[in-house]
């Protein structure tokens, strides 16, 4: 890697993003909890029965505003979504800010008020913060950073490990509206889409799912790289495969319509409000009819499930009755998405 340069697609959550964290991060810091790859690191037990869990993100996306959310919403939900995917229950965030010289003061009070509102929402605590100016033009207007703690009953079944051949795997609506949103924001292309961004804090959705269940295998929220991402970095290791069907996985008209247009695939499309879920087949209905319960789960459906074959790959039964490969990103359909 020696004569290498970053490039955005290393940011795209996809194989260059991947194979970065495998051969550079992973081995420079030797942590136990990091090698996981979890959307947040499980660490020790803090009294009887509970487990700490603890997650960070940073945020940068163009614009500042989009329909359906902005940075602030996006820097609160993201943080609270990785630590609930783990069956934590999120309790505090800290909040650092890197705004850079010449930005509007409306525009931070309006991030800063958002942030505040989408916590308070959750029902999570932000308890820690840090500010910093830079230069004109060396921060992009605002980068984010959250970082959040949250707690789990120890020992919960929740991990690749658990999942098994048979498993349903389940998503809790349509996908791809976070980033069809962002983009049709820009202005620079010209046109409104109408689509709003699912941007939205899961941890309501997901601790009534647990009430209902201790058959849940395996959560997690398909932003960068969008479903198709997420679901190979799953099997990646898996002794299992993974069937998707086609003709079962939700997407709305606006960015099904889009996504024909712009030649995007719907599958690799980021989410801000959504999650994969695997669960043991005899619990599908029951954990199906919570999620619909909630208003973030109310157009739940089963969109494949975890097969024998194909071992650590992840296959979809098409419209057309054939069998392909869904392969994970590797460069970026669209970058600067969250």
């Amino acid at each position: 890697m020696e004569k290498e340069k970053i490039l955005l697609s290393y940011g795209s959550g996809g194989k260059y993003m991947h194979n970065l964290i495998k051969k550079l991060f992973l081995p420079a810091f030797n942590s136990p909890a990091l090698s996981e790859l979890g959307d947040s690191a499980v660490l020790k037990k803090i009294n009887a029965g509970q487990e700490l869990c603890f997650s960070t993100d940073s945020y940068t996306v163009e614009p500042l505003f989009f329909p359906g959310g902005d940075i602030g919403k996006l820097s609160v939900c993201g943080t609270i979504n990785d630590i609930a995917v783990m069956g934590a229950k999120p309790l505090f965030l800290s909040c650092a800010i890197i705004a850079e010289e010449g930005l509007e003061m409306q525009v931070l009070e309006k991030t800063v008020k958002s942030i505040a509102d989408t916590a308070k929402k959750a029902g999570v605590k932000i308890v820690t913060g840090d500010f910093k100016v830079v230069n004109k033009s060396k921060a992009d207007k605002i980068f984010i950073n959250t970082s959040g703690i949250g707690v789990r009953r120890q020992n919960i079944r929740i991990g690749k490990s658990f999942i098994r051949n048979g498993d349903s795997i389940i998503i809790n609506g349509s996908i791809g509206e976070h980033e069809m949103a962002v983009l049709s924001a820009r202005e620079k292309f010209g046109f409104s889409s109408g689509v709003k961004s699912d941007c939205a804090a899961l941890n309501g959705l997901i601790e009534g799912i647990q009430e209902v269940s201790d058959n849940i295998h395996f959560m997690r929220d398909p932003t960068r790289g969008g479903v198709a991402t997420t679901l190979n970095e799953i099997t990646d290791g898996l002794k299992y495969g993974m069937l998707l069907e086609e003709e079962k996985i939700p997407v709305s008209k606006k960015v099904s319509a889009l996504c024909e247009i712009l030649g995007f695939d719907p599958l690799y499309l980021a989410n801000e409000g959504k999650v994969v879920l695997i669960c043991g087949q005899k619990d599908t209905e029951k954990v199906l009819s919570a999620m619909r319960r909630h208003p973030m789960g109310r157009k739940s459906v089963v969109i494949g499930k975890v097969i024998k074959d194909y071992k650590g790959k992840v296959v979809m039964r098409t419209l057309a009755d054939s069998l392909r490969i869904v392969d994970m990103l590797s460069g970026s359909q669209l970058p600067r998405i969250c």
